[in-house]
């Protein structure tokens, strides 16, 4: 089959707005957790968020774009915009007919709905913007990134929850791998930092009251997070044919469901999806160096992603290098699985392990080597990015540093 490389990276994350200054934030452990500030977000809830401050959008689209632009819209583009420009692909008629672009979103223009419904019941609105649906609808980001880079092949978006960035890069790397896209710019994008969503967040009971610790004795929760990250896959021959930088190439993606239950964890279905991934990219468990997990810092989450690795690797386990980024970021939802794949790509590209920022003291139930506080320096051959979402849908995607 078709080998897939990676050509192109972008994002706009709580702790930068660019993949550079993101990817070398994430190396410095930099935090960009904070208090909420986004309108009402920010009476909702005392938690802190990783809420992508300082993004000024008039800097990137011109006011009547705008109106056209749901903040999770305008995070996707501008990663979108970055990727493309780092690939240096052109888009020609032929070449934009043979590009895909799949984005995951677990809430859509979720900034876009919550404001509307604001209008409607707190200030008896008689109606709504004309375009709110077209703002507000799951696939408007990847629209949005089809219009605004002319991309002419298949486009459409993914929703599953936590999971939906894994599944839309791994959708990806199949159509160009089967040969049914040359080209494909995918991600994923999130922008529910809004007054409903953190309402219905803090009713979980499953957010921090300080910080996320992923992995760690004293963790208390995960961290509501926003962003976008959207990467540039290639056939291997379309990429060297135009002399394109290769900055590393996904080889796998292994998907499952639980089939248990909305919101608990289950070691046995992230193992399978573990599993299909080694199997899809024809690798041995002990081929994998480092795990960018899906960590969110909830003490059941936490304790059945170390269960399952251990399952999956056996004694190879104890010589992984696991890490969460979340623990800088916080959960990005439907766009943590491109922000983590992102991040995932610039470890094997660089030989450095992002560190698990906020770790105290190791957890019983929790007994791998998590990278605590510090970025290592280290070989990265081969790596796994995991996402596991609420409804027992589980994603994990395998890359490969570049070798001819």
């Amino acid at each position: 089959m078709t080998r897939v490389v990676i050509t192109g990276i972008g994002a706009v994350s709580p702790v930068g707005h660019t993949a550079q200054t993101y990817w070398n934030s994430l190396a410095a452990g930099h935090s960009g957790l904070a208090p909420a500030t986004l309108g009402a977000a920010a009476q909702a809830t005392g938690k802190l968020v990783g809420e992508v401050k300082g993004f000024d959008p008039a800097a990137h689209f011109e006011p009547a774009q705008l109106a056209m632009l749901d903040r999770v819209s305008q995070f996707s583009v501008v990663a979108a915009r970055e990727a493309l420009a780092q690939s240096g692909l052109e888009l020609t008629d032929e070449v934009a007919e043979r590009t895909a672009a799949i984005i995951g979103t677990g809430s859509g223009g979720h900034t876009t709905v919550d404001e509307s419904f604001r209008r409607l019941y707190a200030e008896d609105a008689a109606r709504l913007h004309p375009v709110t649906i077209p703002k507000a609808m799951m696939s408007a980001p990847a629209s949005q990134i089809s219009t605004f880079c002319g991309i002419k092949g298949p486009t459409f978006a993914i929703t599953s929850a936590c999971a939906s960035a894994g599944h839309a890069i791994g959708q990806a790397f199949h159509m160009v791998r089967s040969g049914d896209a040359t080209c494909a710019v995918t991600g994923g994008a999130e922008a529910s930092i809004t007054f409903g969503a953190m309402k219905g967040w803090d009713a979980m009971r499953i957010m921090s009251s300080d910080t996320c610790r992923p992995f760690s004795r004293g963790r208390k929760g995960m961290v509501i997070a926003e962003g976008a990250a959207v990467v540039v896959l290639e056939s291997l021959d379309h990429a060297r044919a135009r002399g394109a930088d290769i900055l590393a190439e996904i080889a796998g993606l292994g998907m499952s469901a639980d089939a248990k239950g909305l919101t608990a964890p289950d070691a046995n279905g992230m193992a399978r999806a573990i599993a299909a991934t080694l199997a899809d990219a024809g690798l041995t468990a002990d081929s994998v160096d480092y795990i960018n997990a899906h960590g969110t810092g909830t003490t059941a989450n936490d304790a059945a992603e170390t269960e399952a690795l251990h399952k999956s690797f056996g004694a190879h386990a104890r010589n992984l290098a696991v890490s969460s980024t979340k623990s800088m970021v916080g959960h990005a939802l439907g766009a943590s699985g491109a922000l983590e794949f992102v991040a995932t790509v610039m470890a094997l590209h660089d030989g450095v392990v992002p560190p698990t920022m906020n770790y105290l003291e190791a957890d019983p139930e929790c007994d791998l080597d998590y990278v605590p506080n510090e970025a290592r320096r280290m070989p990265v051959r081969v790596a796994l990015s995991n996402s596991f979402a609420f409804g027992g849908l589980n994603a994990v995607l395998a890359a490969k540093a570049f070798r001819l």
